[in-house]
């Protein structure tokens, strides 16, 4: 039989042999495997650092195109700011010139006003220089008919120069016939012949009216001298005693005036409409039309308003006052025309 210790060596002799094959095979395969783990993990770290420097270009090229557009939007910001404040500065200059020129406008139409005014009082003297010529013609009238009548009254009073008649020629003259004439000449007619004076004289108990040209030219006077209670109704005498005449058109005219400056634009439109309706020939319609339009429009009553302004325009199209109708209607932002 075989000890112990003999038995023990073969039974860890094959084991010993298998652990050695082991560790050949170990030896022999382990560096291979190593090698290729390593040369993966290196082509990854390759890879890896690849993406990495993609990402890093990538990065750097999308800032750099985000600065761009970061300039590009602050200097399109910049050219809207400054186009804002060009527009601002352009709305404010055409405010301005808008302004000046209403101002001038406005201007102008109270130039024109006042030589409509002061042409109102040039044809009230103008009327009076007439009827005062008139008068005077009459006068010289009713002297040549009565010196050409006075030889029928008493024949010897006219050879009296030519021939050396005898001193009983003197008072055949009939001495009642020369003081006649001397007291109808005396008298203050106009357009009335000298057999018609003195008829008056029986219905001179009867309150007569100033003639309407001074009439008109007292209150007109008046008027200017900002004394409109005054005026006013001396105007309401014009339009009272002589409504057919002309200057009563004006007279409803500057009536309206007062009582627009007052404030009182309700009566101002009525006596706007007199004018338009009774006088339509008259030089005061356009402006009668403005300050009517005016006055409805500071009653909040715009309708009506520019309905009357769009009307001067279209019956006065070149006329100052529809210059002022357009700009009146420009600053409320209503069209000159109605649209359909």
């Amino acid at each position: 039989m075989i000890s112990q210790p003999i038995q023990r060596k073969l039974f860890h002799k094959p084991i010993r042999l298998a652990f050695a094959a082991f560790l050949l095979t170990s030896v022999f395969t382990l560096p291979s495997s190593a090698f290729a783990v390593n040369k993966d993990m290196v082509q990854l770290q390759t890879q890896v650092q690849q993406l990495q420097d993609a990402v890093a270009r990538l990065q750097q090229s999308n800032d750099e195109r985000m600065g761009v557009l970061k300039d590009l939007v602050q200097q399109s910001s910049d050219a809207v700011n400054k186009m804002a404040a060009g527009m601002d500065a352009l709305q404010r200059q055409m405010q301005t010139q808008q302004d000046a020129q209403n101002g001038k406008i406005d201007q102008v139409s109270g130039q024109i006003q006042s030589l409509n005014d002061s042409l109102d009082e040039l044809k009230a003297r103008m009327a009076s220089l007439e009827k005062l010529m008139q008068s005077i013609q009459s006068q010289q009238q009713s002297m040549s008919a009565n010196m050409q009548g006075q030889p029928q009254g008493g024949g010897a009073a006219l050879p009296a120069p030519s021939a050396p008649a005898p001193d009983t020629a003197l008072p055949e003259a009939p001495p009642s016939t020369a003081p006649a004439p001397i007291v109808r000449k005396g008298k203050p007619s106009a357009g009335t012949p000298m057999a018609a004076e003195p008829e008056p004289a029986g219905t001179s108990a009867a309150p007569a009216a100033p003639p309407a040209d001074e009439l008109y030219k007292t209150a007109l006077g008046d008027y200017m001298s900002a004394k409109y209670a005054l005026s006013s109704a001396e105007f309401g005498d014009v339009v009272k005693f002589y409504p057919d005449n002309p200057l009563a058109g004006n007279s409803y005219y500057y009536i309206a005036e007062i009582e627009y400056r007052g404030g009182r634009y309700a009566a101002a439109i009525k006596a706007y409409d007199s004018v338009l309706q009774q006088y339509p020939d008259s030089n005061k319609v356009p402006v009668a039309h403005l300050h009517k339009g005016m006055a409805l429009i500071a009653l909040k009553q715009n309708d009506a308003g520019i309905h009357e302004l769009r009307s001067l325009i279209q019956r006065f199209p070149n006329s100052p006052e529809s210059m002022q109708a357009r700009s009146k209607l420009s600053g409320m932002g209503v069209p000159v025309t109605p649209k359909h």
